[in-house]
């Protein structure tokens, strides 16, 4: 079989955003209600399992890995699962997205085990408020895990800031001020309409070019760019290292570069973070499928991935939670 997925869009499929689990130690406003119970951890792909099923996506051709949730860093063998997929040949990269309440005690774990960058969550840099964001986290654990993540030497260190109109948008240029002395790249998000928590946050005049119009009454920004599969568009600092990005997935999509698809803990694949298109692939893999059936699945179910997102066309269409399908 070709080592390579390509879409009936002509995209290339390069990059495999994993959800080892959708539960989560937070309830970011955003992202999931407070009274959110997540699927049983029985229904979750064991580490074998997801192993072998990763292993087939990089068969066909995908090098990117990124660990996501949910909260990954919740699940007891996110370790072990590390370990298995950093030894399968082929893979170039594996990544890892989190909220870093449990990175100070992992982070050396991970690195050792072939996990190389990570992006880290953080809406807000004052206690209260992100106490408030987040439902009841606490930053010092967060800056204790950005700490420890410096330490064992991740690089990059990505922080990702969902930008909020009237929550947090005071706080720009402060997060700014805070990667520039620590080092961190930044990225701005737009929120998008994932559930009924997501549809609150959503906005149709959602729009990063304000945020970058601020920034260069202040800095000086020149564009750039920097490596990942992401879909950030980057700008850096002049005279400094700090890279800052834009994900607008509302005002200014990314569809028709679009490269990725997403796996849920339980072995559904979700070809678009703004469709229900799914197929499951942990179901045949339990009922004893082989690789060529596997793969074949994968194939064919890259063919279902939609030429663009409909946010906002329809708004409501999407009704899972972004910690269903992995953000």
């Amino acid at each position: 079989m070709e080592k390579s997925l390509t879409d009936a869009y002509g995209r290339r499929i390069e990059y495999l955003r994993l959800s080892v689990t959708e539960r989560c130690d937070l309830r970011c406003k955003y992202c999931l209600p407070g009274d959110y119970t997540a699927a049983p951890s029985p229904q979750w792909l064991n580490p074998a399992e997801l192993e072998r099923l990763v292993g087939l996506f990089v068969d066909l051709g995908v090098g990117h890995v990124r660990l996501t949730g949910g909260e990954p860093l919740v699940r007891r063998e996110l370790p072990e699962i590390v370990e298995r997929l950093g030894a399968i040949d082929g893979l170039h990269d594996l990544s890892l997205s989190t909220n870093a309440v449990r990175l100070a005690s992992m982070a050396p774990r991970l690195a050792a085990h072939g996990v190389s960058r990570i992006n880290v969550s953080l809406d807000s840099l004052r206690p209260d408020r992100f106490k408030e964001i987040t439902g009841g986290g606490r930053l010092d654990k967060v800056l204790a895990g950005l700490q420890a993540a410096r330490d064992v030497g991740f690089d990059p260190i990505k922080l990702n800031m969902v930008v909020m109109e009237g929550v947090n948008d005071d706080e720009i240029e402060l997060m700014v001020e805070y990667c520039l002395e620590n080092g961190f790249a930044l990225r701005f998000i737009e929120p998008m309409p994932m559930g009924g928590t997501g549809q609150a946050a959503y906005s149709r005049d959602a729009d990063l070019g304000h945020v970058r119009r601020r920034l260069s009454a202040r800095y000086s920004l020149i564009p750039d760019v920097m490596p990942g599969c992401g879909p950030a568009r980057y700008d850096r600092v002049q005279g400094t290292d700090l890279k800052i990005g834009y994900i607008t997935p509302i005002s200014q999509h990314f569809c028709d570069t679009c490269n990725r698809v997403r796996l849920t803990a339980e072995g559904v694949l979700y070809l678009c973070l703004g469709s229900e298109h799914s197929v499951d692939l942990g179901t045949p893999l339990r009922a004893g499928e082989s690789d060529d059936q596997l793969r074949r699945r994968i194939s064919e179910a890259i063919h279902l991935k939609p030429e663009k997102h409909l946010f906002n066309e329809q708004p409501t269409r999407v009704v899972r939670f972004m910690a269903q399908t992995g953000g």
